[in-house]
C-alpha cells in the first residue's frame, strides 16, 4: 500500500510516497481502508518541528481525520464490524491506503455524510464542540468571537455557536473572501485581522464591552490584542498558535474577573473520555441533522500531499483539505 512519510523536519517538500505493508489491527484495533484523510495544521507545524506540543518524530507519517471502511477488525472489538464506515482521528501513519486505530477512537458516519466531510469529525469536530462547550462553557445568549473562522475547526465554532444558542458571533480571517465564508455559516459580524484596527472596530461593535467568549487558535499579536476584547466575567480559550509564537498574558490585564485558559482535545481525550463520548454523541446528532455542515475546501490526491500541505501553509482554504487515495 502508499503511505506519506518523511525523514526530516522542513518544507512540505519533505513528504514523500513510499510503498509498504498493509497494517495488521491487534486486539482493540482496526483496519480501516481509507476514503479520505483530513489535513490538520498542526501536522504542517509538526512537519516543520515548530508544533508547540512536540515535533514529529522521524522518521514520521502524519496524523489526521480517517474516513473510511472497516476491513477487519482485532480481537475484543464488539462496537464495529467489518464493512462498517467509520473516521477516526489517527496520531501518526495517517496518510496512507490502509491505517489501524482503537476501536474506542472512532465514530460510525452519520448516514447521508460523505467520506470528504466525515474527516472534520473527530480532531477538527470534537476541538470545536468542546472548545466552545466544555472549556468555553458557552450558555445562551452569550456573545463569541471566533477567531480563523474560514479554517478547520473555525467554520465549525461559527455554525455550533449559532447551533448552541450564542447571541452575536463575530468572525475574524485574512481576507475578504473568508469574511463572506463565515458570514455564509451564520457570523452576524466579520472583520479583518490582517487590517489594523480589527481589534478597535470588535469593541466598537460591541459597544466598549467586548464579548463574552473568545476562541483563539493564531498566537502572537492576535492573541494579545484579543485580552482586552474579553468582557467582564468573560473568557478566552487558547486551543492552538498556528502563527507558532503563545504570548505570554499579564495577570494583571485580568483582574477585571476575566480568565483566559488553554485547552487540549487530546489531554481531554486521554482524562476523561467520558467528556469526550458525551461531546461526540451532541456533534455527531448536530451534523446528522445538518445543522452543522462540515465545507471541503479541496480533495487532493495522495500523491500530492505536498500540494495540499502548501495549501494550508497559504491559508488559502475555506474550510477543510481533504487527501484522497
Amino acid at each position: 500500500m502508499r503511505i506519506v512519510r518523511h525523514y526530516e523536519h522542513g518544507g512540505p517538500s519533505v513528504l514523500r510516497v513510499e510503498e509498504t505493508e498493509k497494517p495488521v489491527s491487534a486486539p482493540g484495533e482496526v483496519l480501516i481502508r481509507t476514503e479520505a484523510v483530513g489535513v490538520n495544521f498542526a501536522e504542517c507545524q509538526r512537519r516543520q518541528g515548530i508544533a508547540v506540543g512536540g515535533p514529529a518524530d522521524l522518521p514520521g507519517s502524519p496524523g489526521g481525520d480517517v474516513a473510511g471502511v472497516v476491513e477487519s477488525v482485532g480481537e475484543g472489538v464488539v462496537n464495529v464490524s467489518p464493512g462498517d464506515r467509520v473516521v477516526a482521528g489517527v496520531g501518526s501513519n495517517a496518510y496512507a491506503e490502509y491505517v489501524v486505530n482503537r476501536s474506542d477512537w472512532l465514530f460510525t458516519i452519520p448516514q447521508g455524510i460523505e467520506a470528504g466531510p466525515a474527516t472534520s469529525l473527530p480532531i477538527p469536530g470534537q476541538t470545536a464542540y468542546h472548545v466552545i462547550a466544555t472549556a468555553g462553557q458557552l450558555q445562551p445568549g452569550q456573545s463569541v468571537l471566533v477567531h480563523a473562522a474560514a479554517g478547520g475547526v473555525g467554520h465549525l465554532l461559527v455554525q455550533l455557536a449559532k447551533a448552541l444558542g450564542a447571541g452575536t458571533v463575530i468572525a475574524t480571517a485574512s481576507s475578504p473572501e473568508k469574511l463572506e465564508f463565515a458570514k455564509s455559516l451564520g457570523a452576524d459580524l466579520a472583520f479583518d485581522y490582517s487590517q489594523d484596527g480589527w481589534d478597535e472596530q470588535i469593541l466598537t461593535a460591541t459597544g466598549g464591552q467586548g464579548v463574552d467568549l473568545v476562541l483563539e487558535t493564531v498566537g502572537g499579536d492576535i492573541l494579545s490584542r484579543s485580552v482586552p476584547l474579553i468582557r467582564q466575567f468573560g473568557r478566552m480559550v487558547v486551543y492552538g498558535s498556528a502563527g507558532g509564537e503563545v504570548p505570554s498574558v499579564d495577570v494583571a490585564d485580568l483582574f477585571d474577573n476575566k480568565t483566559v485558559l488553554g485547552f487540549s482535545m487530546w489531554g481531554l481525550m486521554y482524562r476523561q473520555p467520558e467528556v469526550m463520548a458525551a461531546g461526540a454523541k451532541v456533534l455527531l446528532d448536530l451534523v446528522g441533522s445538518g445543522r452543522v455542515r462540515p465545507v471541503v475546501h479541496a480533495h487532493v490526491p495522495l500523491a500530492e500531499a505536498v500540494r495540499a500541505h502548501e495549501m494550508m501553509e497559504a491559508r488559502s482554504q475555506m474550510g477543510r483539505v481533504v487527501l484522497v487515495p
